[in-house]
């Protein structure tokens, strides 16, 4: 009887311990993990699922677990998962995803970027995770490409199954509609269609979908993906007055180059579509204005004159508020207008000085021979050398020229440095995004080293009001204030937090500013026929319209104006010589020099004239050269200076002729009118500058005739 009662209390004490796990740990749960390149979904030792990712996609982040969803980053996505391993959804993100976490009951990311690290929180839903905050895409491929490159990585044996697994991914429902379609099934082939329109893209994939459906023979669908396209970048912020240049519309679909293929293979039904979007979105791309003149040309010669000119009316149209509204490529206008000016003012400060340094020479022999001879006497005397210099001999007019002449120079090389110091600020990728602000952005606006100063204000306050944080856009606007569009700006902030009278008050203060504001008067009821309102009212309908900064306003932010180039010049010589984009070291040199010769020059003012003998300023070789070289043997006069300018821009404007020098941005210089009319303008100067040296001989002779007979 003992023996029987040990081995039953021996056998549940047994069972007892075996309970006791159980007890303080409850039963075995069901957890994601991450091995290698393959997420496993385990219930104990049981695989419930897994997933693997090729090393094309870009490195793993995770697992998360968060209410029986599972969390994973791959690459710039975040997938979410099912515990039965269902793709929910996917949000897209700007950068790598380096780490996910839960901490305070939200799934937050954090993505990487050059120098810059993003944070964002992520929403569940039936339809999958959505980000919260704005997302602003950079023009990286490695990021806006991403789903096309994932969906090409599946080799065609295993495009439905890998469909199947991500049926978020369109590029591969696509790739499965063309198999259906090549096997007969035409019937799949749509439905697949249908359900890779159905999914959820960034605007750049739906720009890439779009060609590729156009491509496949969807034009139809191609035009649904264009249209959610803009919707998408119209919420994301993007908006038709900021442009965009080659490289970000790249790395957006290349719309623009898919537009040169239909245009090339003249299917202009699918080229509207296409040049639609352009216009609506992206309309200040770069290279906008000779596409539009293509495509302007192409309806003129199908005799669509009538679409042809409103083309071209919209092409000029974005020309208002670009540098001397000379459009998006003004700049390049103004950077060869200098260099025009350079050469032209260097030809007639060449000429001038070689006539003087001619006319002075024998005097000046003779009179440094008891120095040491002309060149000498710089080492032994050189205060006394100095008072001999050509220009000592030259009349107090003709230096006067000369000095006006250099002043000219120089501010034509720090037109030139300007105009290469702003082009190169413009370019900077962060104001050509179509949009502004997002980490990235704000990265490269924190590079530009921006001037203080309103629109330097405006600019940021424009991207922190993008990006969500209307406290932070209020302060920095009123350093902005009172500009126009800083008020406006203010009233949709104002808007926003229910304020509709002070709202309505900033409005009318910025109209009243700058009645050409068509922001303000969008959001004062007052409907302006412009692109950018119709844009608004189209893909933002109920939001205020706010304001961007126009070409001339970027400018001022990022270079200042001329004065800045000059005064820097001046006052900092170091600086100018400092590397930086658009700077170049010989042009600072030159300018520097040009500088220092011009200040030379006005105090050569100060010089007492060296009389020179009738013979002498009369010398053959003198003669011969003021014949040769207009105006310089008239300086003394208005006409010398007239003519010495209008024969070296005439020289300067036959130069494109030689092909050492020219001037892309001034087209009219190439044409061969024009230079048929500068030759015989040349001409001209010649045969006048002839008359009026003939005349001075005879005034002079007469002079001499008078003289010998009041002698005698």
């Amino acid at each position: 009887m003992r023996r029987r009662d040990t081995g039953a209390r021996r056998r549940a004490a047994r069972f007892l311990l075996g309970l006791l796990p159980a007890v303080l740990w409850g039963p075995a749960q069901a957890v994601p993990v991450l091995e290698g390149r393959t997420l496993r979904y385990e219930d104990g030792s049981r695989l419930v699922w897994q997933r693997s990712y090729p090393a094309a996609l870009g490195d793993l982040s995770g697992p998360l677990e968060v209410g029986g969803v599972t969390y994973l980053g791959v690459g710039p996505e975040v997938y979410a998962y099912t515990a039965r391993g269902r793709v929910l959804g996917r949000a897209d993100l700007p950068g790598a995803v380096t780490s996910l976490d839960a901490s305070g009951g939200v799934v937050r990311v954090t993505t990487a970027g050059d120098g810059y690290a993003e944070r964002f929180t992520l929403a569940g839903g039936a339809a999958g995770p959505s980000v919260q905050e704005r997302v602003v895409f950079p023009p990286d491929p490695t990021v806006t490409q991403w789903l096309l490159r994932a969906a090409q990585a599946v080799p065609e044996a295993g495009v439905q199954a890998a469909a199947s697994e991500d049926p978020t991914n369109p590029f591969l429902l696509l790739r499965l509609a063309e198999q259906r379609r090549r096997a007969g099934d035409s019937y799949a082939a749509l439905s697949a269609v249908r359900r890779a329109l159905g999914t959820s893209l960034p605007f750049p994939a739906w720009v890439q979908l779009a060609a590729r459906l156009d491509t496949a023979g969807y034009p139809a669908a191609a035009d649904l993906a264009l249209d959610r396209a803009r919707r998408d970048a119209a919420g994301r912020g993007l908006d038709p007055d900021v442009p965009v240049s080659r490289a970000a519309l790249g790395a957006y679909g290349n719309p623009s180059a898919y537009l040169g293929t239909l245009l090339d293979q003249n299917r202009l039904a699918r080229a509207a579509a296409w040049i639609g979007y352009l216009r609506e979105l992206h309309p200040r791309f770069e290279g906008g204005p000779a596409l539009y003149a293509r495509y302007a040309g192409i309806l003129e010669a199908q005799g669509r004159a009538g679409e042809a000119e409103e083309w071209r009316q919209f092409s000029r149209s974005l020309r208002t508020g670009t540098l001397y509204n000379l459009g998006a490529d003004g700049l390049d206008t103004v950077r060869d207008a200098a260099r025009f000016l350079v050469l032209a003012l260097l030809l007639s400060v060449g000429a001038a000085l070689v006539v003087l340094a001619v006319r002075a020479w024998q005097p000046q022999g003779e009179a440094t021979r008891p120095l040491g001879g002309r060149f000498r006497a710089w080492l032994r005397r050189p205060l006394a050398r100095s008072r001999l210099i050509s220009v000592a001999y030259a009349s107090l007019s003709e230096r006067f020229l000369l000095t006006l002449l250099l002043a000219g120079l120089v501010v034509s090389l720090g037109g030139w440095q300007w105009a290469n110091l702003a082009g190169a600020a413009l370019r900077s990728p962060a104001l050509n995004i179509g949009t502004y602000g997002g980490g990235w952005g704000g990265a490269g606006l924190g590079d530009l080293n921006l001037r203080p100063g309103p629109d330097s204000a405006l600019l940021i306050a424009l991207a922190s009001q993008l990006d969500g944080d209307d406290s932070l856009a209020r302060q920095t606007y009123t350093g902005a204030l009172p500009d126009a569009c800083a008020l406006n700006n203010l009233g949709a902030i104002s808007q926003a937090r229910g304020d509709e009278a002070q709202a309505r008050e900033q409005y009318r203060a910025a109209l009243s500013a700058r009645p050409d504001l068509s922001a303000s008067a969008f959001n004062l009821g007052l409907n302006p026929g412009t692109p950018d309102s119709s844009f608004q009212r189209t893909y933002r309908p109920g939001q205020p319209r706010l304001c961007y900064p126009d070409q001339r306003s970027l400018t001022r932010a990022v270079t200042g104006d001329l004065s800045v180039t000059l005064r820097q010049a001046l006052l900092h010589p170091a600086q100018v010589l400092t590397p930086a984009p658009g700077r170049s070291a010989r042009l600072g040199w030159a300018l520097l020099g040009a500088a220092l010769l011009s200040a030379l020059m006005a105090l050569s003012l100060l010089l007492p004239r060296t009389r020179l003998t009738p013979a002498q300023a009369r010398a053959p070789l003198t003669r011969v050269l003021a014949l040769l070289l207009p105006g310089s043997g008239l300086m003394n006069s208005p006409w010398g200076g007239m003519l010495l300018l209008a024969w070296a821009a005439v020289l300067t404007a036959l130069a494109p002729w030689s092909g050492l020098v020219t001037f892309p941005a001034l087209p009219l210089l190439a044409s061969g009118a024009l230079q048929g009319g500068l030759i015989v303008t040349l001409a001209v100067i010649y045969i006048l500058n002839a008359a009026l040296l003939l005349t001075a001989e005879v005034r002079h002779y007469r002079h001499q005739r008078w003289k010998a007979r009041a002698d005698s």
